[in-house]
């Protein structure tokens, strides 16, 4: 008679258990191995592996994504080995890679391997429908079966998602360049439309579909926006400091009443910060202290406020970091913060110079009628409204300002990307404010990280993905690159120029994004472009010419939109009589650089 022990059924359970397992195991083996052998032929080696890989390029030679791929042996439609089934026309799904590359393998007949026809057809939207017959010099043997190479071209076609993306890109620019809608939200509208567009029409017709929500998602620069981010919280913290008031008053002592020389220190510190701060946010923090500046000395606020609204584009223009521009220009085409120095910079200083003789000849008559009464007792008044507000958190803002600036200057030995640093000196900055309580943290996040703007270059990266996706941009560079003839020379012209001339009159950041790609292109075409230069063509015309017209960068519009409110309105063409004859000046200087260095 067998005792109960206890634990005894809990032992006998789990040995029921593991034997069940272990049969339903060799169950499965069983069963799999036989389906194999009738699926494959492998016991008696009827089936062989065909191996197909291989790249699909547009005609500038680019990969090419999401191309449906089918394969047909002997006329007949092949699965992939090991698929069953899967989204897409092709192949079991098969589809490129984001780079235009693909493999798959397939499972085919060993008698028909000599002599087999295999062709491989390739579709996307906005393509032509492209077939490639696989020759015997395509095809490698191996001890599993072949191999067979196949690199490839689709064309491009103007089919209806080619025109959509192009007429609601052209109407989005339009309601962005003219204000006729917020551009966050004439942005938001375009790129929402296409997707919605896509996922519509393009699910019963391909023809229609314009981009997929991964192709979408891919076309945004986190770089940029992520810089954007980290410069944004970095000068929100310091101009809780009073730094920059203080620098203007600064500015006035050292001129000690001679409006001239006020008027150069004003332009030279403002290029500065500009080269190393947002510009907007520069111009946002000395318009208010140089109108109550050039009240007191009885001129007009604009003969101070213009040359340094033309002095922050210039002074922005010699950075990586000065100008949106060249933030998208140096994260797309991966150059480094030196790069944007060493090339941009001694033009800058020129212009800055000739600025500077500019604004004398254009403003002194107003100069002129400057009343200075008692220059100690004012300048005793702005020592007193603008003095440094918090020292500490201004010098902590300053040595993390630096330790940022200094990882931007090694970009090129430590392949990091500028975001990153940007992004660790802002969190950072960000944790001793917030320890010490000198910063509130909703007030940093709702009223200095300026979230429209981040969310506008989101959706104007899904905008120009969505044209690039297309085909519009090809046909633009096809244009640019026959104008130009293949010539270095007329290329760096011809984009110095219109970019410039384009930027004056729209906003220069979906101009410059629009034109990314197409400079890539021509920088692999035309012959001695692989310099470099078309990149700082492309960012002496996008940022030089912002200064043309009122609307042509977002510091201008900001500056003389402030002064509005002040009581001292500036007219459309009265900016553009001053500014568009130096902008064309500062154009002709970087364009004689250009051709005379590269």
């Amino acid at each position: 008679m067998t005792h109960y022990r206890p634990g005894q059924s809990g032992h006998l359970t789990v040995m029921i258990v593991v034997a069940v397992f272990m049969l339903a195991m060799a169950g499965f083996a069983t069963c799999a191995a036989a389906a194999g052998h009738e699926a494959h032929g492998e016991g008696d080696g009827s089936y062989k592996l065909l191996k197909i890989f291989g790249k699909i390029t547009n005609p500038h030679d680019t990969g090419v994504g999401d191309v449906e791929i089918e394969v047909t042996f002997n006329g007949q439609k092949m699965e992939r080995a090991g698929h069953k089934g899967g989204h897409g026309h092709g192949s079991g799904g098969l589809k490129t890679e984001a780079d235009g590359t693909y493999q798959a393998a397939f499972h085919v007949p060993e008698a028909d391997l000599h002599g087999a026809e295999i062709k491989i057809t390739a579709f996307k939207p906005s393509y032509a429908r492209a077939t490639f017959e696989v020759e015997a010099d395509h095809i490698s043997t191996s001890e599993g079966g072949m191999v067979v190479n196949a690199d490839f071209k689709i064309k491009r076609t103007k089919g209806p998602a080619f025109w959509i993306a192009t007429i609601v890109f052209v109407l989005a620019y339009v309601l962005i360049s003219f204000e006729l809608l917020h551009r966050t939200l004439a942005a938001m509208l375009g790129a929402a439309t296409m997707l919605v567009i896509s996922y519509t029409f393009g699910t019963f017709n391909p023809e229609y579909h314009i981009l997929s929500y991964e192709s979408a998602i891919h076309a945004i620069d986190m770089n940029v926006i992520f810089l954007l981010m980290g410069m944004m919280i970095i000068v929100g913290i310091l101009k809780h400091t009073g730094v920059f008031q203080w620098c203007a008053y600064k500015c006035y002592q050292l001129a000690r009443g001679n409006v001239i020389i006020l008027a150069i220190i004003l332009m030279a510190f403002t290029a500065v910060s500009s080269a190393f701060l947002d510009n907007v946010t520069t111009m946002l923090l000395l318009t208010p202290v140089s109108i109550e500046i050039a009240l007191s000395l009885g001129i007009s606020p604009i003969a101070l406020l213009l040359p340094e609204v033309l002095a922050s584009n210039i002074g922005g223009t010699a950075t990586l970091i000065g100008d949106p521009p060249n933030i998208m220009i140096g994260s797309y085409a991966g150059l480094t913060f030196m790069d944007f120095v060493v090339n941009l910079t001694p033009v800058c200083i020129v212009s800055m110079i000739v600025l500077f003789v500019y604004t004398k000849f254009v403003y002194n008559s107003e100069y002129s009628k400057a009343k200075i009464t008692d220059i100690q007792a004012f300048i005793a008044k702005l020592r007193e409204e603008y003095k440094i507000t918090d020292s500490t958190l201004l010098t902590v803002g300053l040595i993390i300002m630096s330790m940022v600036i200094a990882m931007f200057l090694t970009h090129g030995v430590l392949h990091m990307e500028v975001c990153i640093a940007a992004l660790f000196g802002a969190a950072l900055l960000f944790t001793y404010g917030l320890v010490t309580k000198k910063i509130d943290l909703l007030e940093l996040i709702e009223k200095d990280i300026e979230w429209t703007t981040l969310l506008f270059f989101m959706f104007l990266f899904i905008l120009v993905g969505a044209v690039e996706e297309t085909g519009l941009l090809d046909v633009v560079a096809d244009w640019v690159l026959n104008l130009s003839n293949g010539n270095l020379v007329a290329s760096i012209c011809l984009i110095l120029w219109v970019s410039a001339i384009m930027s004056a009159f729209v906003d220069n950041i979906p101009f410059t994004a629009t034109m990314l790609p197409i400079v890539a292109y021509l920088t692999q075409v035309i012959p001695g472009a692989d310099s470099g230069v078309l990149w700082w063509a492309l960012a002496f015309g996008a940022c030089f010419g912002g200064n043309g017209t009122m609307i042509g960068a977002s510091a201008n519009v900001v500056t003389m939109g402030i002064a509005e409110s002040a009581g001292h309105p500036m007219k459309f063409v009265g900016f553009m009589k001053v500014a568009f004859p130096y902008m064309i000046i500062s154009v002709a200087i970087a364009n004689v650089w250009l051709l005379l260095f590269y």
